[in-house]
């Protein structure tokens, strides 16, 4: 009986183990493995911050094509063409999008952070104070902001972004 115990927390420590083992040096991990992006190609990273108060969670796709589901804590990445790109940003039930242009270069990696646009900030502290009827007001109240999306992308330069997406996990 005891013995059977003792495999049973075993296990269970076991498989514990693998799924906390996406977390940490997650990034370094996977860029080790599938390498540097292909001839011709650029690497683009969005990560939001874990724990932040500011940190922004939206669906992103580059020129029409889904990057991922981007939530705090998280991190999506894609291999792009060099060059000229589109990026939308969006959030279920958000009256707008984000959008950047933003380039790339062959053989380098870029990396941005999400974050809550003001627009996304009012909207979320008219909602708290008064319900679904304080976040529209919110929406018109904000609605003369430059950045109608959900998020703001700022970009990261390398140093910075490597530190901070030690701690993030990869969108599923």
């Amino acid at each position: 009986m005891l013995g059977r115990l003792g495999a049973a927390i075993g296990l269970a420590l076991l498989v514990s183990g693998c799924v906390t083992g996406k977390e940490g040096t997650e990034y370094a991990v996977i860029m080790r493995q599938i390498g540097p992006p292909r001839a011709g190609q650029a690497r683009v990273v969005f990560l939001s911050e874990k724990g932040s108060r500011e940190s922004g969670a939206c669906e992103l796709a580059v020129d029409n094509r889904t990057v991922g589901r981007v939530l705090p804590g998280t991190y999506a990445y894609a291999d792009i063409p060099a060059g000229n790109h589109a990026l939308v940003a969006t959030q279920a039930l958000f009256p707008g999008n984000t959008r950047m242009d933003f380039s790339t270069q062959a053989g380098r990696t870029q990396f941005f952070v999400v974050r809550n646009s003001d627009k996304s900030k009012a909207m979320a502290g008219g909602a708290l104070v008064g319900g679904l009827t304080g976040a529209l007001v919110m929406a018109a109240v904000s609605s003369n902001n430059p950045n109608q999306g959900p998020v703001d992308i700022y970009p990261l330069d390398e140093p910075t972004a490597r530190l901070a997406i030690a701690d993030l996990r990869q969108v599923e």
